[in-house]
Parts: C-alpha cells; sequence; structure tokens
C-alpha cells in the first residue's frame, strides 16, 4: 500500500506529459495552446478530465467523408439547381469565390426576404409556413424545448407527417440535454423522423461533447426557408426573467433555398447515414421579381479545415471603406477577428458593436470585458442595449454586403461548432439590416473609456485578465 500513492502519482504524471505533447503537436493558435498548458499544469485531474471533454481538436476528422460532400453537392443540387446566369458584383467577387472555394458555397438569387426581430411574428411565420407544407418539412435546432412553444410546434410536426407529409428533425444532443426525451418520443410515434446531432454517450464521446450543431434552420417544400438565431423555445417569445428577447431570423424565397435544403442534407446524411438525392427536394421556383440580390449560404464545421465564416468576417472588415456594423450576444473574439475589427478602426472606418447590457451568462461577461475595452481603445463605438436581452447575430458593411445566422463573435462560434450563416450582396437587404441596427442603438447606450462599466480598480481588473485567459474555452 505504501507503494500505491507513487505509482498513481507517476501514471498521473505521465498522462499529462503525454497529454501536454498532444495540445503541442496540434496546430492550434499559440493562446490557446497556452491555455490548455495551464489547466493541465495548474489544476490536477479535472485539467484532463476537461481536455477530454472539451479540448481535443477535430477539425480534420472526416466526420462526414469529402465523398459523401461531393456527392450531395454534383447528384442534387448542381444537378437540379438551374438559374439565369447570375451577374456578381465586383467589388464582393473576391468573398464570393473564398467561400465557394472553400466549402461549395455557390452563389444564389434570393426572390424574397422577410426579416423577423421577435419570436412572435417568426413562430407565428414558421408555424404557417408548415401549415402549407404539401411534401417535405426539414427542420434542425440547436435547442427544442419541451415548453408550450415546442409542444405546439411538435404538434404541427405531428399533424403534417399524418397528412402525408415527410417531417425530418434535427436536434442536438447537448442543446436539448434539458428535454426530456418524451417529446422526441412522441413526435416519432406520430410519424415524425427525428434525430439527434452527435448524441453524447460517455465515456466513449467525451471528446464529441465539445463540438456541437448550433444551426437554426427550416426548409419547407423546398421552396421555403429560414435561418437565423432562433431556437424553438417560449423564452425567444416571452423572454427570460424581466427581460424582452430580442432576436434576428430570416425567411428566403428563391433559389437561395437549394442551398439551405443541401445544408440540410448534409447534416442528415450524418445522423441517419442515408443520403438523400431525389429531384423534388430542389424543385422548381416560382416565377418572381428580380431583387437584384444574390446570396451564399455558408455552413461552418470543425471538421473543415479552415474556418469558413471567421475568414468572411475577416475578409469583410479588412475591405470595409465606409462603416460595419455588428451584433452579438457574446464577444470573445478570435486574434484575427480582434485585430481586423481595431485596424478596421484605425483606419478611420465607422465600426461599431452592439453587445447586451445584460448578459445571460457571468463568466462569458466578465471575459468578453477585457475584449471589450481593447477595442474601445481602437476607436470602435460599442453599444450596449438595454431594452432586453440582444441575441442578434448580424453584420453588414458599406450597404454592400450583410450577413445573419447561428454565428457569435467568440471562439466557440469560430473554430468548435456546427454553425450557418447566410450571406447576402446586394443594397436592399444591407439597407434592411442597417436599419435594424440604427433602430436598436436609439434603445442602446454608447460606451466611453471612463464608463462604470469599466473597472479601474486593481482586482475586477485581475479577474478580467484571469477570464479573458480562458475565454478560448468558454
Amino acid at each position: 500500500m505504501n507503494y500505491l500513492l507513487p505509482i498513481c502519482l507517476t501514471a498521473y504524471t505521465l498522462i499529462v506529459l503525454a497529454v501536454m505533447v498532444k495540445v503541442l503537436m496540434t496546430k492550434r493558435t499559440p493562446t490557446k495552446t497556452l491555455v490548455w498548458l495551464l489547466v493541465l499544469c495548474f489544476i490536477p485531474v479535472v485539467g484532463v478530465i476537461c481536455y477530454f471533454f472539451f479540448g481535443q481538436d477535430t477539425r480534420k476528422e472526416r466526420m462526414i467523408s469529402e465523398r459523401s460532400i461531393n456527392q450531395l453537392t454534383k447528384r442534387s443540387m448542381l444537378e437540379f439547381a438551374e438559374q439565369e446566369p447570375l451577374v456578381l458584383p465586383e467589388r464582393n467577387r473576391t468573398l464570393m469565390h473564398l467561400f465557394a472555394y472553400q466549402h461549395e458555397a455557390l452563389p444564389f438569387k434570393v426572390d424574397d426576404t422577410v426579416v423577423y426581430t421577435d419570436g412572435h411574428r417568426f413562430f407565428l411565420a414558421l408555424i404557417a409556413a408548415m401549415g402549407r407544407a404539401k411534401d417535405h418539412i426539414h427542420l434542425l435546432s440547436y435547442i427544442f424545448d419541451d415548453d408550450a412553444l415546442g409542444r405546439l410546434i411538435a404538434d404541427v410536426l405531428i399533424d403534417k407527417a399524418r397528412a402525408g407529409v415527410e417531417v425530418r428533425v434535427v436536434y442536438d444532443d447537448v442543446g436539448c440535454w434539458k428535454t426530456r426525451r418524451s417529446l422526441f418520443e412522441r413526435m416519432r410515434r406520430g410519424g415524425v423522423d427525428v434525430h439527434a446531432f452527435m448524441p453524447v454517450r460517455f465515456p466513449a464521446f467525451t471528446s464529441k461533447v465539445n463540438y456541437r450543431n448550433h444551426r437554426k434552420l427550416c426548409v419547407i417544400d423546398g421552396q421555403t426557408g429560414f435561418i437565423g438565431g432562433m431556437n424553438i423555445a417560449l423564452r425567444y417569445v416571452k423572454g427570460r426573467g424581466n427581460m424582452p428577447w430580442h432576436d434576428l431570423h430570416v425567411q428566403l424565397r428563391g433559389p437561395v433555398v437549394y442551398a439551405l435544403q443541401r445544408a440540410f442534407l448534409i447534416d442528415w446524411y450524418f445522423v441517419d447515414r442515408t443520403l438523400i438525392t431525389n429531384r423534388k427536394y430542389y424543385p422548381p421556383m416560382p416565377a418572381m421579381p428580380d431583387t437584384g440580390t444574390i446570396a451564399q449560404v455558408v455552413m461552418a464545421s470543425p471538421m473543415m479545415p479552415w474556418p469558413e465564416i471567421m475568414q468572411g468576417y475577416v475578409r469583410i472588415l479588412m475591405e470595409a471603406r465606409s462603416y460595419v456594423f455588428m451584433q452579438t450576444p457574446y464577444f470573445m473574439p478570435t486574434d484575427p477577428v480582434l485585430f481586423a475589427l481595431c485596424t478596421a478602426a484605425k483606419a478611420g472606418v465607422d465600426v461599431r458593436l452592439m453587445l447586451p447590457r445584460h448578459a445571460d451568462a457571468f463568466f462569458t461577461d466578465w471575459a468578453s470585458r477585457s475584449f471589450v475595452s481593447q477595442v474601445v481603445e481602437a476607436g470602435v463605438k460599442v453599444f450596449l442595449y438595454q431594452e432586453g436581452f440582444l441575441h442578434s447575430k448580424m453584420l453588414v458593411c458599406d450597404d454592400r454586403v450583410c450577413t445573419c445566422g447561428s454565428t457569435n463573435i467568440d471562439f466557440r462560434s469560430f473554430e468548435n461548432n456546427f454553425e450557418g450563416n447566410v450571406f447576402f450582396y446586394g443594397k436592399d437587404m444591407a439597407l434592411k439590416l442597417k436599419n435594424i441596427f440604427i433602430e436598436d442603438q436609439k434603445k442602446s447606450v454608447l460606451l466611453t473609456p471612463d464608463a462604470p462599466y469599466f473597472s479601474h480598480r486593481f482586482f475586477p481588473r485581475l479577474w478580467e485578465g484571469i477570464i479573458r485567459l480562458f475565454s478560448p474555452l468558454l
């Protein structure tokens, strides 16, 4: 028994050293590598456990084979998606080429868009569109709560399935940990095909708990699509506590829906291993007036070699000439995005960033403060939204390009999560989002370097610095 403790300490030391070697050999940013080394050195046992849960890099794992992606792309969307020759805006061609080259995010026309900034209007529109479905409904949501709204959506889906409509639902397993499985079982008994994305079964898949499907999209009959930041949960309608919920979701019509369809079917192949390539999922689009707007649906994921959406943000910031307006609920930017933000502001671009005044997570709020202080010093105008919780994820630049979707400006969205954004090219959509930002700005307060938000006392600043170290892990 006297030898048991030395043996355990030796074994633990060897495990820690092996993990540290693995961390060093993984192509991470120096900041993230240093954070993990500090965690492993100074948080015994728990640090190793955290690494196996949250630290393993699966970006180069082929969770979905390249062959399957090519099949889905070539045999379905490209074969059936017929468009008139597109005239691509010259100033946006490099960004569009970046997305097209990286992950087959091809440009499509947009016939019509409706922007929703509150859950009441969005869920009424979603339920109405589902009610009109005649062939299929494809729904993907990070959270699908077992509350009044979740049960209402479930009832609608069950009614459509019993009426002969194909209904497929994907929910994230970790995002729905608090959801009773009886809700999904009831949908299955009602004829809805429901799957969890990357179920976590301990300890077999501990490394997968860190890589979640954060996308929120819906495709109905291949002709109407929805994408944005709202999950299926009552708080997106009623708010949380005394705070109303302010968010952003977009309804799309036109050929761009083909790209949303492809995105869903790739995720469906991942959860169901069924390769769906039928032409009926890419139906001819009804003739509508040309809006002049072109869009690309960009699906970033940790399985791809490059973080596409983060690259897009950096490219837009570096090419901006007049202004860049951004909204995000969480602000812990990666080094490239932080550098691009500060560079654009220093170059005289009107860079505005809007964050919630009342955060919903203690550690992320404190971690973001040091980043906020840094961009304010660089000349970025930071506004705190005061009339509820701001959950909107949006960027608009120079009345020419804008984006919205599920991506937050933080490490987790840019590097770890499966995310989905739509990038629009054209003045019409850019002005819609710009006007939303300006209206929200009226409900916000501008931060100044001497604002009470920034503490100049020693211990709060020390606490901010410590929490900032762990921002890549939050």
